[in-house]
């Protein structure tokens, strides 16, 4: 099945023969691409256009070299973090089905942006989303040094006892993990299934001003792969964060 196209067609309610009649084709063709088939050239634009998606997200399988393929991953670069559209952030986690995974030293913007943040998250647990959530050691020196790196102080510290203040109503509901890292930084990584926002980190200045990736899986592709395997590098070092134990009588 070509999971992509067929969740691109449900999220904007277009059906098979709508996208039959734009591309010109029979509406069994269009269920033989649902089903696998790659369509040829002609119909792969026709389809992408129709869905506004980039046709190597659809059929990333086209996409045959390395180099090019890295580039197709990259759906958007912002200058700062503040100009990342206010509702792609809610987007992505609301459409999030089996991944979201946050790298970060704090981000308190997330809850102060989405006061419903914790509710959303834990309807996509229920549903079956693994949410992880790595926030940094607020008494580990990689923490102090960015305080002092961007001119913080210890504000960061603060910064990143109130992230655990806004999770840790979620600690101990199934398929929700919070842990705590210790290690130095480079980029916070947030990833919704196959797309990744990645903060990249700039010394001397504020997360909020630095730039942010927007990269989506591509077959070939090799910069998805690597945040992803730089959240789980940091991720098994972590400390988990448990519910308190409530002492018996």
């Amino acid at each position: 099945m070509n999971e992509r196209l067929r969740t691109s067609m449900a999220r904007q309610a277009i059906t098979v023969d709508v996208v039959a009649s734009h591309a010109e084709v029979d509406p069994k063709t269009v269920q033989r691409w649902l089903a696998g088939r790659t369509p040829h050239a002609r119909h792969r634009c026709a389809v992408a256009a129709l869905l506004d998606e980039d046709e190597p997200y659809l059929w990333p399988e086209t996409v045959t070299t390395r180099p090019s393929a890295s580039a197709a991953e990259l759906v958007a670069l912002y200058g700062h973090r503040a100009d990342v559209p206010f509702d792609l952030w809610w987007q992505l986690f609301e459409h999030a089905q089996q991944h979201i995974d946050v790298l970060v030293y704090a981000a308190p913007f997330l809850h102060e942006q989405y006061p419903m943040l914790n509710s959303l998250l834990a309807e996509r647990c229920t549903h079956g989303c693994s949410v992880r959530v790595a926030l940094g050691d607020p008494d580990c020196q990689a923490v102090r040094n960015r305080g002092s790196e961007e001119a913080f102080g210890e504000g960061i510290e603060s910064r990143c006892r109130m992230a655990q203040r806004h999770f840790r109503p979620l600690v101990g509901k199934a398929r929700f993990e919070l842990r705590l890292h210790r290690s130095t930084l480079y980029n916070s990584i947030y990833r919704f299934d196959s797309q990744i926002l990645v903060n990249i980190h700039i010394w001397g200045a504020n997360a909020y001003s630095a730039p942010v990736l927007h990269l989506r899986q591509v077959q070939g592709g090799s910069l998805f792969a690597a945040f992803a395997s730089s959240f789980e590098s940091v991720w098994a070092a972590a400390v988990a964060v448990e519910l308190p134990t409530v002492a018996s009588s």
